[in-house]
This record gives C-alpha cells, sequence and structure tokens, in this order.
C-alpha cells in the first residue's frame, strides 16, 4: 500500500508539472472592464501577470476582490483556482509573457478628433524593448487603420487587433458566453495567423459557451466591426430616445408603441427602453471616433447619431424644467438620482444624466445629486447630499435616468423616461 501511495503521489507530481509546462504566460495591461474579464478567463488555464499602475487595484485583485462591480468577475476570484497575479512591475509582466494583451484606456481626444492611444504605443514601446519576441493583441478600442500605422511606426510587426464586445458589470459573463471572437491579422504574415489561432483556441478554452463564432479579418477590418457596431448600438438607442421624444411631445405612450414595434422579430426586444441618453464608456467616444474616420466620406446617418444625442439631452433638459414649475417659479431645486449608468454598476463616466445636469446648470438651476457611491461632498461643484430623506425633501423635482424600487414611494416628484420601471 506504501508503495502504490507513493507511485500515485509521482503520477500526481508529474500530471501538475506537466500542466504548469503546457501553461502559455500571458501578461495583461490594464485591469478594467476588458482586461480583468479577460485576465480571469485566461487564469483558469494559463499564468496570468495583470498590470496596472493603481497599487490599490493590484492589492485588491491580489485579495481576490474585484475593484469593478461585476458579479460574475467577483465570484470567480472567490472561487475559482486562477493563476493569476496583479502586479504594477510591468518589466516582471512582460519580459517572459508569450502575449502580452493590451486593454488600457482610449478616450476621445476632442482637440484632436481622435482617441488618446498613448497608453497603448506605451506598452508597445516596452515589450519591443524587454521581450521582441511576444505577440501583441489590442483589446482597448482604437482608430480605423491604426494597427497598421503603429506596426510601421514603431518597426514592430508583432501586433494583432482583438476587439471586446463587452457589457458593463457583465464583462467576464460576455467573455465565457461570447456572441463571437474576432481576430485582426495581417493577411500575408503566417506566423501571426498561427498565433492568432492558438489565441481564439485559448479564449475559447476559458469560456463556457462552445462551437463560438471565430472570425478572421485583416486588421483594419476588424478595428472597423468594433466601431460600427458600437455606432449601430448608438443609432438604435437614438432611434428609441426619438421615439419617446415624439410619444412625449404628442402625449401618446411610449411604452405601448415600443411593445408594439418589439414584437417583429426583425426589430427585437432589446436596446429599446428609453434614457436621457446613450453614455458609457464606449458609444459616446466610439460614435465620435466613427464620425472623425468619415471625415472624407459622405455621410448623414453617422452624424445624426452624435448630434442626436445632444438633441436629446436638451429635449429631456426642457421637460425638467416644465416638471418642476420653472420659470415661473425662479428657484427651483433638481436632484439628481444616482449618477451611474444603469444599476449595478459603479461607472459615471460620459452617463447621459451628466449631460443634462450641465445643461441645468448653464440655465442657472440649482442642482443637488444623491449618490451613495460618492464619498465626496461635491461632484464637479455641485452638491452630494449623503442623507436619502433630506435629498428628497430639498428637491421640487428628481431625475432619474432607471428607476429602482427606492425612489418608487416618492413618484409624484420624479422625472423619468425609463418605460420598464423597477421591474
Amino acid at each position: 500500500w506504501l508503495l502504490l501511495l507513493k507511485i500515485y503521489k509521482n503520477k500526481r507530481k508529474w500530471r501538475v508539472k506537466k500542466m504548469e509546462k503546457n501553461k502559455h504566460i500571458i501578461a495583461v495591461a490594464g485591469t478594467g472592464y476588458v482586461g480583468l474579464s479577460n485576465s480571469i478567463l485566461l487564469a483558469q488555464n494559463n499564468k496570468v501577470y495583470a498590470v496596472d499602475i493603481l497599487p490599490e487595484k493590484v492589492e485588491m485583485i491580489n485579495n481576490r476582490k474585484s475593484p469593478i462591480v461585476d458579479k460574475e468577475i467577483q465570484e470567480y476570484l472567490e472561487t475559482k483556482r486562477l493563476d493569476l497575479n496583479a502586479t504594477l512591475d510591468a518589466e516582471l509582466a512582460y519580459t517572459n509573457a508569450e502575449f502580452v494583451v493590451i486593454a488600457t484606456p482610449t478616450n476621445y481626444d476632442v482637440k484632436r478628433n481622435y482617441f488618446d492611444t498613448s497608453s497603448v504605443e506605451a506598452v508597445i514601446k516596452l515589450v519591443k524593448q524587454l521581450n521582441p519576441n511576444a505577440i501583441i493583441i489590442i483589446k482597448s478600442t482604437i482608430p480605423i487603420g491604426y494597427t497598421k500605422l503603429i506596426r510601421e511606426k514603431m518597426e514592430f510587426e508583432n501586433i494583432i487587433f482583438s476587439p471586446e464586445f463587452l457589457r458593463e458589470g457583465k464583462a467576464l459573463y460576455d467573455n465565457l458566453y461570447p456572441s463571437r471572437i474576432v481576430l485582426g491579422v495581417p493577411e500575408q504574415n503566417e506566423k501571426l495567423q498561427e498565433k492568432a489561432q492558438v489565441f481564439a483556441g485559448l479564449l475559447q478554452q476559458g469560456a463556457i459557451k462552445e462551437n463560438i463564432s471565430v472570425l478572421y479579418t485583416d486588421t483594419t477590418e476588424a478595428e472597423a466591426v468594433k466601431l460600427f457596431a458600437n455606432t449601430y448600438l448608438a443609432m438604435r438607442v437614438s432611434f428609441f430616445n426619438e421615439l419617446d421624444t415624439y410619444a412625449e411631445s404628442k402625449g401618446l405612450n411610449a411604452k405601448q408603441i415600443i411593445e408594439g414595434m418589439s414584437l417583429d422579430p426583425r426589430i427585437g426586444n432589446h436596446y429599446n427602453n428609453p434614457s436621457f441618453g446613450y453614455g458609457g464608456y464606449c458609444l459616446p467616444k466610439d460614435t465620435k471616433q466613427m464620425l472623425a474616420n468619415f471625415e472624407d466620406v459622405p455621410n448623414d446617418l453617422i452624424k445624426a447619431i452624435v448630434n442626436a444625442n445632444q438633441t436629446r439631452k436638451a429635449f429631456v433638459t426642457d421637460q425638467i424644467l416644465k416638471k418642476a414649475g420653472y420659470p415661473q417659479k425662479k428657484d427651483v431645486v433638481i436632484g439628481i438620482y444616482r449618477l451611474i449608468m444603469k444599476a449595478n454598476s459603479d461607472n459615471f463616466r460620459e452617463s447621459a444624466v451628466q449631460g443634462v445636469m450641465e445643461n441645468l446648470l448653464n440655465r442657472g438651476v440649482e442642482v443637488v445629486i444623491y449618490e451613495p457611491t460618492l464619498a465626496s461632498d461635491k461632484f464637479d461643484g455641485v452638491p452630494v447630499i449623503q442623507d436619502y430623506s433630506e435629498f428628497c425633501e430639498k428637491c421640487d423635482c428628481i431625475i432619474a435616468n432607471r428607476m429602482d424600487e427606492k425612489i418608487e414611494q416618492i413618484k409624484e416628484k420624479i422625472y423619468t423616461r425609463d418605460i420598464y420601471g423597477a421591474n
């Protein structure tokens, strides 16, 4: 029995060593929705280093706590065996990596009409210096044509583009059950074609969904897939918002119209709940970049999609003031109930309600905010009231992009266009 036990233990050690040997070493730059969800997905079967510049985020991830609101990310950090190490040491992470995934933010620079790709370029430069054999997969959203340009500019050919199609708060879920995997690879580069197939296999290996559609395109076409997809979604949001603007202006029931339309299977029941406008990490910046890419191409629709968002916010602002009794009542106080984009999110960036808030301030109206996730007593100079009862008492009208059970009791003060409500 002792001999059999010894043989069993030796075999088990051999299997573990074999598994370790077969693991790929992957570095992921950035631990936002894209970076962290990909890190966790890949760390189920590979050795992953998640690189960030914020010590508090690195510490949280290493303590298996999610720094962002995402149910599946928190669940996997707590319960799954992941070979995942978050680190501030980019040199350590990149030096031995076979793949380096870039998931750093690329905010839209309104002065240049272009994404700020400086963080992407900083990672490429460092990887080229430390580990020129590594294959870089850009997952940050970039302008159409960027990958070809940066490969030439950096004189570094090992760059692939793979767009992400993730929702805030559901990022890991969308990686576990992806609608598709798209990889943009230079068509004539056999080495990168092979490496792209390997990486696609690693994404499929970590997913729960089987038979995932994988599309290989040239790099520029892959970039276009991402921007056109998000611009289409923004167009859909804008369409239902303008439908709602018409319904509210004419005294019609927007919910009945939308539900009747959505029963048509060609239209479907998604992205159809009216809001104060599209917002979040992707749609505002991606539509602007899309329009910039159309600079020398005839277009009407792309321009209209960008403009429609501002038109909607201006209309909503007028309706809020009307409900509050302005301008007959000059000293109205408008309350902002939650700055977050949607339920179960912690994202304020480019939330549509901020555009409405800016419009109200430009009209000289007093505005206060209720946002329990904020520690500060001010947000962009606007007072934040942490006491909910005090907030409700102070406001003549409270605006909510999305309803929840907490404010159902004060419906008479609420202005929203959320047709589905707290349900």
